[in-house]
């Protein structure tokens, strides 16, 4: 999902109210600071640094905490 025109967390927000078990990734193009805050990301936040290829997405995928 992209989040070109509203605040980085604002999909995740909207789609985890419809979804309370859905996970997110939060990559960007930009800095961490798009979602980091005071050098930590927010509790349950997975954040995933550009460049990355399919193995290093695949591997944060699976390595995310079972909530469910």
């Amino acid at each position: 999902m992209v989040a070109a025109s509203c605040r980085v967390s604002e999909p995740a927000d909207r789609a985890q109210a419809i979804l309370p078990d859905v996970k997110m990734i939060y990559t960007t193009g930009y800095t961490r600071n798009a979602v980091v805050h005071n050098s930590q990301l927010d509790p349950g936040t997975e954040f995933l640094a550009k460049p990355f290829g399919i193995d290093r997405f695949a591997a944060k995928v699976r390595a995310m905490p079972d909530q469910t």
